[in-house]
């Protein structure tokens, strides 16, 4: 399953939420069977949906699930999230304290010592990389509806959002550069979960032309703050930095160029065999909490959920965390595998492009989205998996959280709580509007999503014509189709994935809407989190009333492990699924 979102820890994204609740259900075991014993070493081979992509997770193209759960094991961080979305912060690899309240002001500190997987320390210029990087400080790009820069200069391409890390001027660099001081300019409702570590500055810093890190900061440090309404020259040698940040680590075969695997975290990618496998090894150099009790942990590259279940059933997988449906739980209970299930903190929806010509009139808008068989694609892929389950009817806020049933009272999205054929043909009257809908053609639900979704529209009159795709991330926001059927994926904690999804220049806004601009960038600078939910619940009403698109459903989640496998023990509904705590994994009767 194809799910967009962010987990990189150096800026949360994706719509924020808090935490979807799970059950277990113990999985069959042989009766009779001595217990092995568990020792450290081995191998743990886990199925995974997607093929890995890119070494950055942080571009609007690297963020992809599996490229996603590679991150998380390669990059350290100052903290990590539990499965009931608790922050832990991991003093082992750095440290972070607010100094001011006004202006905001954070020191982020490194633990002495540390390494990069090809033996180079990890400094605060690395720090400074990931600041540049993530906060736009630089750019004085002026973009048009489509998101091309008309005039100015944008360097770094991110998923996420820019506007509340972008402070007023370049951190401070301790002498013993290990620690980097940050103001905001202005309060920050996710300040503590910024977590500044991605690409290695030193690595950065050679593609650029330059000699070592420091050199990129003392770069970093002269340059001015990026200013749209006068904007200077591009600086080359930082154009030259961003190219490669932005697409060099983008990769369709095991790099020759070793320096795209340096790794600041427990693992370091060893192979990559393109639409099979991914191998990661322990690093050597890795000093943190975190380190790996196995030696391997190989991606196996299985898209298909029964197949998923037959590999684990064949002893050719570990873990599987497979497409939820009715079969495939069926077919779990019947293994001797551990079955995990619950539900995901994600929802699959529909949107509708803004700058689509066929949708610039809202009638139109309307009329496609009453057609819409929400309850019958429930019906279909969720309710035999969850008896319980409900149509979402929420943009915003899943059903576990506490500002969901206020919302759905008043965001209008009862209007759409059945087809409503006639209606549509009236706000058509008589038009026969040819729509082009993408989709995963390699994602079973979403193929059936189409399809009932065509059925359904082509009775009021639409024509859809099937821009289904296999590479249809790659396509997002590309203008080749009027509506797109995908899944957002959430870290579960932190408000960063509200402007990423819901402001124009959000790295997530694939859909030109302009309708929530002012109000997703409000819920920034708010610290008091319990005054964010009514600006959420404005949104959502906002969004229904522009005709938006449609959430269809919460995905239900399945974990499957093998008995060789311990510490893959409670679902996690986040984006980083069970590695959530990959360095306690252990392989039994070694």
């Amino acid at each position: 399953m194809k799910i967009r979102g962010r987990l990189a820890r150096n800026a949360i994204a994706v719509v924020a939420i808090a935490g979807a609740t799970a059950f277990a259900l113990a999985g069959c075991t042989t009766s009779g069977t001595p217990t092995p014993t568990t020792a450290k070493g081995g191998t743990v081979t886990v199925a995974t949906v997607n093929d890995f992509t890119s070494f950055n997770y942080n571009t609007p193209d690297g963020n992809l699930d599996t490229n996603g759960f590679v991150s998380y094991m390669t990059t350290g961080g100052f903290y990590y999230v539990d499965p009931k979305f608790k922050v832990i912060y991991d003093k082992s690899f750095g440290t972070l304290t607010k100094t001011s309240d006004s202006p905001l002001t954070v020191k982020y500190t490194l633990k002495k010592g540390l390494k990069w997987s090809d033996g180079k320390p990890i400094t605060a210029d690395d720090m400074a990389l990931t600041w540049a990087i993530s906060t736009g400080f630089y750019d004085s790009g002026t973009t048009d509806d489509n998101g091309d820069v008309t005039s100015g200069t944008n360097y770094f391409s991110t998923a996420g959002s820019t506007v509340a890390l972008n402070g007023p001027s370049f951190p401070v660099i301790s002498d013993d550069d290990l620690s980097m001081t940050m103001k905001y300019s202005d309060p920050y409702v996710d300040y503590a979960i910024f977590s500044p570590i991605s690409q290695p500055a030193h690595v950065v810093a050679e593609k650029a032309g330059l000699k070592s890190a420091a050199d990129l900061t003392a770069l970093l440090k002269k340059l001015p703050k990026g200013d749209p309404a006068k904007p200077a020259a591009a600086d080359p040698t930082l154009q030259k930095a961003a190219e490669f940040v932005n697409t060099g680590y983008d990769v369709t075969a095991m790099p020759t160029d070793k320096s795209l695997l340096v790794s600041s975290g427990p693992m370091v990618v060893s192979d990559f065999v393109p639409t099979q496998s991914l191998t990661l090894v322990k690093n050597k150099y890795y000093t943190g909490d975190h380190e790996s009790k196995v030696d391997k942990i190989v991606l196996r590259n299985i898209p298909d959920a029964n197949a998923q279940v037959s590999a684990l059933a064949n002893g050719e997988v570990d873990v599987i965390n497979p497409q939820a449906s009715a079969d495939t739980l069926t077919a779990l209970k019947s293994t001797s595998a551990k079955v995990i299930v619950g539900s995901q903190a994600s929802y699959d929806h529909l949107d509708l492009s803004f700058n689509a010509p066929v949708f610039q009139d809202a009638k139109v808008r309307e009329a496609f989205l009453k057609t819409i068989p929400r309850q019958q694609i429930l019906d279909a892929i969720v309710t035999p998996v969850d008896p319980k389950a409900k149509v979402l009817d929420s943009e915003q806020f899943l059903p576990q959280q506490s500002g969901y049933a206020d919302s759905v009272k008043g965001n209008g999205s009862s209007a759409y709580d059945k087809v409503d054929i006639e209606g549509a043909k009236t706000l058509l009257a008589g038009a026969t509007p040819t729509i082009k809908l993408m989709y995963n053609t390699n994602n079973p639900n979403r193929v059936d999503e189409f399809q009932a979704i065509q059925a359904s529209a082509t009775k009021a009159g639409f024509k859809i014509v099937d821009a289904g795709s296999p590479d249809w991330s790659k396509k997002l926001g590309d203008g080749t189709y009027d509506a797109v059927l995908f899944g957002w994926i959430n870290p579960g904690y932190g408000y960063a994935g509200v402007p990423q999804i819901w402001s124009t220049d959000g790295g997530g806004n694939y859909n030109a809407y302009k309708g929530t601009d002012k109000l997703a960038l409000s819920t920034q600078s708010i610290l008091d989190t319990k005054k964010i939910d009514p600006i959420l619940q404005k949104m959502d009403k906002q969004a229904f009333d522009d005709a938006y698109g449609l959430p269809l459903f919460q995905l239900p989640g399945i974990t499957g492990v093998t008995s060789r496998i311990t510490g893959v023990d409670t679902y996690f509904a986040g984006q980083t699924g069970p590695f959530w705590n990959f360095w306690e994994w252990t392989v039994k009767g070694k």
